[in-house]
């Protein structure tokens, strides 16, 4: 802030620092986009657009109205935006039985440092909230405001209880460094008391530096799977320094068997060369396992957030 404040004032620009938008702005209504961090870009969307506006010639405090509330038209905006990929949640399709939901991926493309811890504790808040024993996801197709819905509803066996399965799948470009994000990550997640089952790499289906007809896929046997390598021993090196036990010893019986699809298993986690066969190999887990909901952060690439969208959304 030091470094701004000297170079704003250099070049005779103002320099404002925008507030986090207070929730009672929104007139009841809540933010489009998750994560109580969204309140902090909400501030600066408002002062952003509100600046534009007036320096584009429209008279008056643009975004307040007489009585200080939020113009109708930012609460709209600001409760309708929508951005696929942070902090959505996804039922897969593949179940047609809305009743069981046992496979739901929780989307975020975090790849820094920072937008790792967010992801996480997001995560981890967003998975207790929504108690698998009381609550089932609900896909809402013709809403581009949320990914979802929460839908309550009671169990009609008595006594029913389903276990919370978390896993997570990974994978970040090279020039990440996964010895930063990975226990950033995993410490948050602990922090929430919320454990890894079992952690999944594998390498994205999309070609960051390529686009349209160019953007070919390899296959299985061409993928080069030594970055999704480096990234298993990092997470089994965490798993194993551990020093609290909660997490070394958390690999459930669901997870333990038919990994016969995976290039490389290990106690903790497992390396697939192919996103496909990662997500055939989550649904046949959540359908032999039905009372267990399988409940997947996706993170650490946009780009694999996208391929992950394609293949559960077809």
């Amino acid at each position: 802030m030091h470094v701004l404040e000297e170079k704003a004032s250099k070049l005779n620009v103002p320099l404002q620092v925008a507030r986090p938008l207070d929730a009672k702005l929104l007139n009841g209504l809540t933010l489009g986009l998750e994560g109580e961090h969204q309140f902090l870009n909400a501030g600066l969307a408002v002062a952003l657009c509100s600046t534009w506006l007036k320096r584009t010639g429209h008279v008056g405090d643009t975004h307040f109205d007489q009585t200080g509330a939020l113009r109708e038209q930012f609460v709209k905006g600001l409760t309708n935006a929508s951005l696929q990929g942070r902090a959505q949640i996804v039922t897969d399709r593949h179940f047609k039985s809305e009743q069981l939901n046992e496979l739901v991926f929780f989307l975020d493309g975090a790849h820094s440092l920072e937008s790792m811890e967010v992801c996480a504790r997001w995560f981890s808040l967003a998975i207790k909230e929504n108690n698998p024993n009381q609550t089932l996801f609900r896909q809402q197709p013709n809403n581009p405001k949320s990914s979802h819905e929460v839908v309550k509803m009671q169990h009609v066996e008595r006594g029913f209880q389903r276990k919370s399965a978390p896993i997570l799948l990974f994978n970040c470009l090279t020039v990440r460094d996964p010895q930063l994000l990975l226990p950033r990550l995993m410490e948050t997640c602990a922090d929430h008391g919320v454990y890894f089952k079992k952690a999944l790499f594998v390498p994205s289906l999309s070609v960051y530096n390529k686009v349209g007809s160019q953007a070919s896929t390899l296959s299985d046997s061409q993928v080069d799977l030594s970055w999704q390598f480096n990234l298993q021993g990092v997470w089994e090196n965490l798993m194993q320094s551990n020093k609290a036990g909660k997490i070394t010893d958390i690999v459930s019986e669901e997870l333990k068997d038919d990994m016969e699809m995976s290039a490389s298993n290990c106690e903790h986690s497992a390396v697939f060369s192919s996103l496909p066969m990662v997500i055939k190999w989550l649904r046949d887990r959540a359908q032999q396992n039905q009372s267990v909901r399988f409940q997947v952060l996706v993170t650490g690439s946009l780009h694999l957030v996208g391929d992950v969208l394609k293949l559960v959304k077809k």
